[in-house]
């Protein structure tokens, strides 16, 4: 396969990294509401259009910044609001609201993974139309594994910080949910010092082999890095 150009891997980095954020910023505040806590219907955040979600670093510098510098897009949006005090069950439902935005990724990574198998079914009759949608499908795959992976990182407040704090005994509960404030930075060192990475390859390639249509994911990814 042809070296992709700039403007190439944009078009097929970007329609796959706006739906990964979007949906599941709107999957937390779907299950928010459903949980007692319409916070996030009140200001319109339950919805598939990005606009709403669009954070100016998250979905637009930093995914600029790594399709520069990587080959390809990864990102965030705006944090959906919850109170967590509206919702019936506070402590358990704060961390199946968590749980929705990773669960909403794995998801999404299914439904490209089927997208993915129908259109190299149309390869040799459909060409134009089916090469560029086989890319786009396996940056889906990719994106949305990325995203669920970070996503339930155990430190807060990323999804995975929320959930085990949702989980653990109160007497735990409390003291880890102070990391919070600090998270981020955590976050960061991690990053900096490769453990993330060390954490993160194995969970997104073995998740990759569990998906339909594995083989042409991983035969086809490296092509969609300069």
């Amino acid at each position: 396969m042809e070296e992709l150009n700039l403007a190439q891997r944009v078009a097929i980095w970007a329609l796959p990294l706006i739906f990964a954020v979007t949906v599941h910023e709107a999957a937390h505040g779907w299950v928010a509401n459903r949980l007692g806590d319409p916070t996030a219907r009140d200001l319109g955040r339950i919805t598939f259009n990005p606009l709403p979600h669009i954070d100016l670093v998250g979905t637009i510098l930093v995914p600029i910044l790594m399709l520069s510098f990587t080959g390809f897009l990864i990102g965030w949006a705006k944090p959906v609001p919850v109170s967590i005090a509206r919702l019936h069950s506070p402590k358990r439902d704060m961390a199946i609201v968590a749980a929705a935005g990773p669960g909403v990724n794995l998801l999404m990574a299914l439904l490209w993974s089927a997208v993915l198998l129908l259109a190299h079914s149309l390869v040799h009759t459909a060409a134009a139309v089916a090469v560029p949608l086989l890319l786009m499908s396996v940056a889906g795959v990719f994106v949305n594994l990325v995203l669920m992976a970070i996503n339930l990182l155990p430190v807060p407040p990323l999804d995975g910080g929320r959930i085990l704090t949702g989980v653990l005994p109160i007497r735990l509960a409390r003291p880890f949910a102070r990391i919070e404030p600090y998270g981020m930075i955590i976050l960061i060192a991690l990053l900096i010092s490769g453990v993330v990475g060390m954490i993160l390859g194995p969970v997104v390639f073995g998740a990759i082999k569990l998906m339909p249509g594995s083989e042409l994911v991983l035969g086809i990814l490296p092509s969609l890095f300069p």
